[in-house]
């Protein structure tokens, strides 16, 4: 069956949303700036944590945006922010006074994570197709 217009139109928009803030933030992941440092230094996972998170990120946004595999990056996408979620709730704090935040880091991972549940949703027929793939046929 083919996707109607409104389906095309909510499914690029939040997987485009989701995928671009994950991809802005790899720019301060990948080169070390003083905000991800502090944040990941305060998780005591400097540096590793925060160059995994980042190649996970990259692969999460690759994979929101070719629709074939659009289910299983919102899925990644999903996991990745979650983790940045439970941070902020238990360790950072909403607002990161330290490094300028005011709680828009928060708010951006609560984005992420909306827009890829969204995507998630809305691709749900897509998870028959990965089962097929990983299950060995009869």
């Amino acid at each position: 069956m083919e996707p109607t217009k409104a389906f095309l139109i909510a499914s690029w928009s939040m997987r485009l949303i989701a995928a671009v803030i994950l991809l802005q933030t790899l720019f301060f992941k990948f080169t070390g700036a003083k905000e991800s440092v502090y944040i990941f230094s305060t998780l005591g996972l400097e540096p590793w944590g925060r160059i995994g998170s980042g190649v996970a990120e990259l692969v999460a946004s690759v994979l929101l945006l070719i629709p074939s595999t659009a289910l299983l990056g919102a899925v990644l996408s999903m996991g990745v922010i979650r983790g940045a979620i439970v941070a902020h709730l238990t360790v950072l704090g909403i607002r990161m006074p330290a490094v300028g935040d005011n709680g828009e880091l928060f708010a951006l991972a609560v984005i992420v994570f909306v827009c890829s549940a969204t995507a998630a949703f809305l691709h749900r027929a897509q998870f028959q197709s990965l089962v097929a793939l990983a299950l060995p046929s009869r």
